[in-house]
C-alpha cells in the first residue's frame, strides 16, 4: 500500500480557438491569435510558482495540444513525461478522475490540458470552490494529500493558485 503524500494536480483549459475555418470539426479547430499569444504568457508566469510536472495528460484537440505544446516547452518537460488521449476530449468529472485513476502512484505532479465545461465542474467537484468557468488559458493548480491517483474524489483538493490571462 502506497503511503500519502502531497500529489498537485495542474488543471490548464486550452487556449483561446479559431472559428476562422467553418469546415473543420470541434475537434480539429486550432488555437487563435488570441490563443497563440496567452498561452506562451500564462506558461512563463506559472513557472515562477511550479516546477515541471512529472506527467502531462492533454486532450488529442488539437488547441488543447497546441496550448500543451506551449506549456511544454517553458516548464521544459520531457517528451517522454507527455500522453495524449481522447478521454479529455470534453471530458466531463467523472471521465476526467478516470484518467487520474490511470497514473501511477509514484506520479507526485499532473498537468492536464483539456475543456469545458468538465474541467471547471472538475476544479469545483475536487476543492469545493466555486468557480464559475474557468476561462480559456485558465489554469487551476490544486494540491491533494492522497496515495494513489485512483483514490481522487469530491472535496480532498485545495486550491493553491487560480490564474487566467485577463488576472495576471
Amino acid at each position: 500500500m502506497v503511503g500519502q503524500s502531497i500529489k498537485r494536480l495542474i488543471i490548464v483549459r486550452h487556449a483561446k480557438s479559431s472559428w476562422d475555418d467553418a469546415s473543420l470539426t470541434d475537434h480539429d479547430r486550432p488555437l487563435a491569435k488570441r490563443g497563440m499569444r496567452d498561452a506562451p504568457r500564462m506558461a512563463e508566469y506559472l513557472c515562477r510558482y511550479l516546477d515541471r510536472p512529472d506527467m502531462v495528460v492533454t486532450s488529442t484537440a488539437i488547441r488543447a495540444r497546441q496550448t500543451a505544446d506551449y506549456f511544454t516547452q517553458a516548464l521544459g518537460t520531457l517528451p517522454h513525461q507527455v500522453r495524449e488521449t481522447s478521454a479529455l476530449f470534453h471530458a466531463g468529472p467523472s471521465e476526467i478522475s478516470a484518467v487520474l485513476s490511470q497514473l501511477s502512484p509514484s506520479t507526485q505532479s499532473v498537468m492536464l490540458f483539456g475543456h469545458n465545461p468538465g474541467f471547471t465542474d472538475f476544479v469545483n467537484q475536487l476543492t469545493a470552490e466555486n468557480i464559475e468557468n474557468i476561462p480559456t488559458c485558465g489554469v487551476a493548480v490544486i494540491s491533494l494529500q492522497l496515495g494513489d491517483w485512483q483514490d481522487v474524489r469530491s472535496a480532498i483538493g485545495q486550491l493553491e493558485h487560480y490564474f487566467y490571462p485577463k488576472g495576471i
